[in-house]
């Protein structure tokens, strides 16, 4: 708090001490001391977060070039903030801790002897990762731009796309140590304002001491339920699509993924190319989602379940066949699917971590010994191999809940073998009166379907056309059951 409540002096000793005894001895505290005619200046910078040559040609020679005026520190400041800089963004500050936020985001601070404030020119010139498509979210007829580590750069490639005086973007910071800038970004014709004061509020109020990727900031606005009220992105085209709907969209800087408050439920099966293709073929594509979560969720557990417990509802041929690959393996059926289902996750975070050219060969090594090599030695069954490899691949066609399908299904193959098919009935229903009764923001997970909504239903599982859609948008906000003055008990 002592930090935050100083300010400028009008010596310019005192001000390099101040900043000195905050910076220490760091390598990359450039304070830089000369001469404007006959007062003391000093322009600050951090190395590596400013362009030199920016520097030199917008602000030292500007500033050595202009004539010299018998005039004190203050006013010699003034007439170089309105009349010798005009090609650099140039903020007036007072405030110390204002200061060391501004040159750790790439700006120059200048100080005279004299003056009780400083000027802070934008001269940021860190290197940058340019524009490429997004890795994570393929689309066929889509753009291929995607988001960067930059939030400028994110920030116009929103305003490109969405030419319009009502959307607005807030800058915010976050984290006690890391100061990581953020910016909320909204409609303001379409947001709802409660929500985006309560989303204000949760984020200034945060406790981290650092927020260097989305998941630090995740937890902390969405509810407690098993699947989550917030998406994740690295397009800006789903962005402005999300936000048209009255959604707020927070960009992080330092990282490409941009978080969506609120995210319902169904979204999770929807993606950008379903609104530019057939509708028909979209339902298809959707019904297809829906069918793969169901099997990548529950296969393995009912497997389990009607193995052990209920071998009667297997036609005679299979049963004969999974018979036979049960008594040919030392392992109960409930460990033997844990098994391969624990090695399948093993093999697939080691792919994720290993550098890319090892990754074709942990592939390899995991068909053989996982695949072919298991079966042979009598280890593992093919029936169960064969159903752990379909749970699988369903699972990639649902990204955005892959990490909450893994836990679910191992939970499931749990109860299928301990408790049978009546274990697995009564975990799904628990699970979906948690779905059912989960909000974000006074905004229920599962809506248009609970509560039920004929007019969101055109957007569920059939797309209408675009001759029906254009110009009626359906704001989240006006979905019934939707809440403004207080959450449910996921978002209290």
């Amino acid at each position: 708090m002592e930090q935050k409540a100083q300010t400028f002096t009008a010596s310019l000793s005192e001000n390099l001490e101040m900043l000195k005894k905050l910076f220490g001895n760091t390598m990359d505290y450039l304070p830089r001391t000369f001469q404007i005619g006959e007062t003391p200046a000093a322009l600050i910078t951090i190395d590596g977060l400013v362009n030199k040559q920016t520097i030199a040609q917008s602000i030292l020679q500007p500033i050595l070039s202009v004539p010299i005026l018998q005039l004190g520190g203050q006013q010699k400041l003034c007439y170089i903030r309105d009349h010798a800089l005009a090609t650099v963004e140039q903020k007036e500050i007072t405030q110390l801790q204002q200061g060391t936020d501004l040159l750790m985001a790439g700006f120059a601070l200048l100080l005279l002897e004299g003056a009780s404030f400083a000027l802070a020119f934008g001269v940021q010139g860190f290197p940058l990762r340019s524009v490429d498509e997004p890795a994570n979210e393929t689309m066929q007829l889509g753009s291929r731009e995607g988001f960067v580590e930059s939030v400028q750069v994110n920030v116009a490639m929103i305003r490109r796309r969405l030419r319009t005086p009502d959307l607005r973007f807030e800058s915010m910071t976050v984290g006690k140590q890391s100061r990581t800038q953020i910016a909320l970004c909204y409609l303001t014709d379409r947001a709802d304002p409660a929500m985006l004061e309560k989303l204000k509020q949760r984020l200034e109020n945060l406790p981290l001491d650092n927020v260097l990727a989305v998941g630090y900031l995740a937890p902390f606005i969405h509810g407690k339920g098993v699947f989550n009220g917030v998406g994740m992105t690295e397009r800006p085209d789903t962005v402005c699509g999300k936000i048209e709907e009255g959604r707020i969209a927070i960009l992080i800087n330092g990282t490409p993924n941009v978080l969506l408050v609120p995210y319902l439920f169904i979204e999770n099966f929807q993606s950008f190319d379903d609104y530019a293709i057939r509708p028909s073929f979209a339902v298809l594509a959707r019904v297809l989602k829906f069918l793969s979560f169901f099997i990548s969720m529950l296969a393995p557990g009912i497997f389990v379940s009607v193995c052990t417990f209920h071998p009667e509802l297997l036609p005679m041929n299979l049963l004969t066949k999974v018979a036979q690959a049960i008594t040919q393996t030392p392992l109960s059926m409930m460990a033997e699917m844990l098994l391969v289902q624990i090695l399948y996750e093993i093999l697939r975070e080691a792919g994720l971590r290993v550098p890319r050219n090892l990754s074709q060969i942990i592939s390899i090594v995991g068909a053989l010994v996982i695949g072919e090599t298991a079966i042979n030695a009598g280890f593992i069954g093919g029936p169960t191999l064969l159903v752990v490899a379909v749970s699988a691949v369903c699972s990639y066609t649902i990204p955005s809940l892959y990490e909450v399908v893994a836990i679910l299904r191992i939970l499931f193959i749990l109860l299928g073998g301990t408790l049978g098919l009546w274990g697995i009935c009564a975990a799904v229903v628990i699970l979906m009166v948690d779905v059912c009764g989960e909000s974000l923001y006074g905004i229920p997970l599962t809506a248009p379907l609970s509560p039920f909504s004929l007019r969101g239903m055109r957007d569920f599982l059939w797309r209408t056309g675009w001759k029906k859609m254009a110009g009626k948008p359906y704001l989240v906000k006006n979905m019934p059951g939707a809440q403004h003055e207080e959450d449910s008990h996921g978002d209290k």
